[in-house]
């Protein structure tokens, strides 16, 4: 065996024992490292349309999710193997003498899935579900997942808003090998929607025709990367990138900090986004987003073309939260992200119950308060109130300011201790109102919301 043979094995000895040293020392193995919990979620709510009342002015649904997650260990060696599965299952116990907001065309309530028959105040379906499988491979301090995802950073989130979550399918690799650095990448082609158990491709407002998803336009690949840097123990920088394949490229710059201030701390939390067409969206009037874009003869839609910029500041003390923020979103088309018109979430500040305050040339001021009550001997019990208020919202061929508010309620309680510990109990409050001259709806909602996670494994 000659030098550079034996340097090359040598090196590479090294550098496996190093990654089974910083990554697989500790794998117990893909049974003996299992983990598995049964979740459980009762979940009411009652959304009542108080202006421009549709057909339907009043929709409550009513059911029971299970979700059940088996997350097995890796196995042992230089490379580890693992296993994931999410199994989910909703049952629907009302929808309010029919009353579940369903039409014709999307086939599907706010809740559960719809029946294919039955035109507007379709019948539910009397349960739904879905088995999720995810294939994992860890390398020292790197992971990657393929199949079913729940991603969570600035450029896409799932929601987890109904009786059970959205999931996506995917691949993502997460790395943690350079200290206080974490790298993402990942790309999804399909979303299962909180109220479905069918794979669909993905979508942004405006092109997704949510009231016929036959008439709109999607697309199966959605490209996300970013960093996550903490430079002081109290300061985190990041940077995140996202583009849906003929629809929107999106870049985010993001700082948080915290500020010990007197007998509290301070977090800033500053956001930007950069978001601009691609492909189709630069060209094709059936690929536009929804907002103000004077260039075209579609009204209210045009090419994807928007900056957000946000800062939103939380001081905590003895139990309290006081908390205010401002958004501004410049630009002439709305914000936009994953949405597919079945229910989505995004990771703006303004991200709320029933609204997102992200349309074009949309100004929000956000004053917020919460409590803990454990500060005055009642662990587990906390309560909280947001109030945003936005206006210069841009609406085509309307004159003066258009303007929206919104006004949320939260009280929980989780159970610290004991036989029924972990059981939660949650209200939330919601009002809406706006003055867009655009087919909106004023609303008031009301969700009940019971939660028990039993530990399996």
């Amino acid at each position: 065996m000659n030098k550079c043979t034996l340097a090359l094995a040598v090196a590479v000895g090294v550098l496996s024992q190093q990654a089974y040293a910083d990554g697989q020392a500790d794998a117990k193995g893909f049974i003996e490292g299992a983990t598995s919990t049964l979740g459980l979620r009762n979940f009411y709510i009652n959304t009542d349309n108080r202006s421009n009342k549709p057909a339907q002015s009043l929709a409550s649904e009513w059911g029971q999710g299970f979700d059940l997650r088996i997350n097995s260990g890796y196995t042992q060696g230089t490379v580890g193997f693992g296993l994931d599965v999410i199994a989910l299952e909703g049952i629907r116990l009302d929808t309010g003498g029919g009353s579940n907001g369903a039409t014709k065309t999307n086939y599907s309530s706010t809740v559960f899935p719809s029946e294919a028959t039955g035109g507007n105040n379709a019948k539910s379906v009397n349960d739904f579900g879905s088995v999720g499988l995810t294939g994992k491979v860890r390398v020292s301090q790197t992971e990657l997942k393929v199949g079913t995802l729940l991603p969570n950073n600035p450029v896409i989130k799932y929601n987890d808003g109904r009786l059970l979550p959205q999931t996506f399918t995917g691949g993502q690799i997460t790395s943690n090998e350079i200290k206080d650095l974490t790298l993402t990448l990942g790309q999804v082609e399909k979303s299962k929607a909180r109220n479905s158990s069918n794979d669909e491709d993905l979508s942004i407002a405006g092109a997704n025709s949510s009231s016929d998803f036959s008439k709109g336009k999607f697309s199966n690949k959605f490209l996300y990367g970013g960093a996550d840097y903490k430079i002081t123990k109290d300061l985190v920088a990041s940077y995140y990138y996202g583009e849906l394949k003929d629809f929107y490229s999106q870049n985010f710059l993001g700082l948080v900090h915290n500020w010990s201030i007197g007998p509290g701390v301070l977090k800033s939390d500053l956001r930007y986004y950069r978001s601009r067409d691609n492909g189709a969206n630069g060209n094709n009037s059936a690929y536009y987003t929804s907002g103000y874009y004077p260039n075209t003869a579609t009204p209210a839609k045009g090419k994807v073309d928007n900056d957000l910029y946000s800062y939103l500041a939380l001081y905590s003390v003895a139990g309290h939260t006081f908390g205010a923020g401002y958004q501004y979103t410049k630009g002439d088309s709305d914000f936009p992200w994953l949405n597919q018109g079945d229910g989505s979430s995004n990771s703006t500040i303004t991200d709320m119950q029933i609204q997102k305050f992200a349309r074009a040339g949309e100004r929000t001021w956000q004053a917020r308060y919460a409590y803990d009550f454990a500060k005055v001997g009642v662990p587990g019990l906390t309560a909280g109130i947001i109030y945003l208020r936005g206006d210069n919202i841009n609406i085509q061929n309307v004159s003066g300011s258009q303007s929206e508010w919104e006004r949320d309620i939260s009280l929980a309680y989780v159970i610290p201790e004991g036989t029924f510990k972990n059981l939660g109990f949650a209200w939330k409050n919601a009002m809406w109102r706006t003055s867009t001259a655009v087919a909106s709806t004023d609303q008031d909602e009301n969700r009940l919301i019971v939660s028990y996670t039993i530990p399996l494994l």
